[in-house]
């Protein structure tokens, strides 16, 4: 089965492709360059160099946040032009969970994006029986709050972009507990959504092409800002 991953939740886009527990591809920029214009060339490009098409895919998997507005919206609105237009399976996973998924870790995960104003989304992980199993539900959450909750752990890693803004902080609170991912495994990665999206698909939950949405976990800006000038106008 080929599975394409998409994760376009912050700076990076990020897409790969594997088949058969075997990574065939994967392309990823982090750069000033808005995701509409770059995706579907790199989808393109990776598909191009196997000499694929986009009808070979069989399963696709995308990113459905928490994280960037905008980003978030074209890879989701991506990913389900193709599942439709081919009538593939699609699959949605959490930011988060793809960033955990990169880490093989004795103790406890914590993926951290930055959500502005000194807060994070961030969630804890661990691994059981070879599986990733989620012990803090996603959420968006003050950093000064989440360090005081992982004070009560021995045995921490942390990644994501929200990691390179409060990394003073994380090391002044939690010490010798923590540790920093390698770079390599520090930023959302296709892959990771791939396989994620592979040994979830089995899984009764209500996602296809017509009801996948994003997991934003807080209104957008805009959404703020026109109740707040409903709010006015009362």
């Amino acid at each position: 089965m080929k599975v394409l991953g998409i994760d376009t939740s912050t700076m990076i886009a990020t897409c790969a492709l594997i088949e058969d527990g075997r990574v065939l591809g994967e392309f990823s920029l982090n750069q000033e360059m808005s995701h509409s214009e770059n995706l579907v060339p790199m989808i393109k490009e990776l598909l191009d160099s196997l000499n694929l098409k986009v009808a070979d895919i069989d399963l696709y998997g995308v990113a459905i946040g928490p994280g960037s507005f905008t980003g978030l919206r074209i890879g989701i609105a991506t990913a389900k032009a193709f599942a439709h237009v081919y009538d593939k399976p699609i699959v949605g996973i959490s930011t988060l969970e793809g960033l955990a998924f990169n880490l093989t870790f004795s103790g406890i995960i914590v993926p951290m994006i930055d959500a502005r104003r000194n807060r994070v989304y961030t969630g804890i992980y661990r691994w059981e029986k070879g599986r990733l199993i989620n012990i803090l539900a996603p959420t968006i959450m003050e950093i000064e709050e989440l360090l005081e909750l992982l004070n009560n752990y021995d045995h921490i890693m942390v990644n994501g972009n929200g990691t390179y803004i409060h990394r003073d902080r994380i090391l002044e609170v939690l010490k010798d507990k923590v540790e920093f991912a390698p770079i390599g495994l520090n930023e959302c990665r296709a892959i990771s959504i791939a396989e994620l999206s592979l040994l979830k698909k089995d899984e009764k939950r209500d996602y296809n092409y017509y009801t996948l949405v994003p997991e934003y976990l807080r209104e957008s800006q805009a959404q703020r800002e026109l109740k707040g000038k409903e709010s006015g106008s009362r």
